[in-house]
């Protein structure tokens, strides 16, 4: 019997570990997209409005280790690639 739940349990942990690698994929594809962002962004022109948003998003970028930095700027030129 408790094969039948170690099977459960590891179809279940497996299905979990699909769910985060596929969430992580999203996810550096927005920290891809908000570093190239940054990277192009000209800051005196943003409007007093999004300033703080802006600082925010670029401390945000700025933080990320490197090779995460790296993996989510990959992510976006992957995507881009036809």
């Amino acid at each position: 019997m408790t094969v039948v739940g170690e099977n459960t349990g590891t179809f279940m942990l497996g299905k979990e570990l699909d769910i985060l690698m596929a969430e992580r994929a999203h996810l550096l594809k927005v920290a891809g997209a908000a570093a190239q962002f940054v990277a192009l962004m000209e800051s005196r022109a943003l409007p007093e409005s999004v300033a703080t948003e802006a600082d925010i998003l670029a401390e945000s970028v700025n933080a990320l280790p490197e090779d995460t930095l790296r993996d989510a700027l990959a992510a976006i030129t992957r995507s881009r690639q036809p």
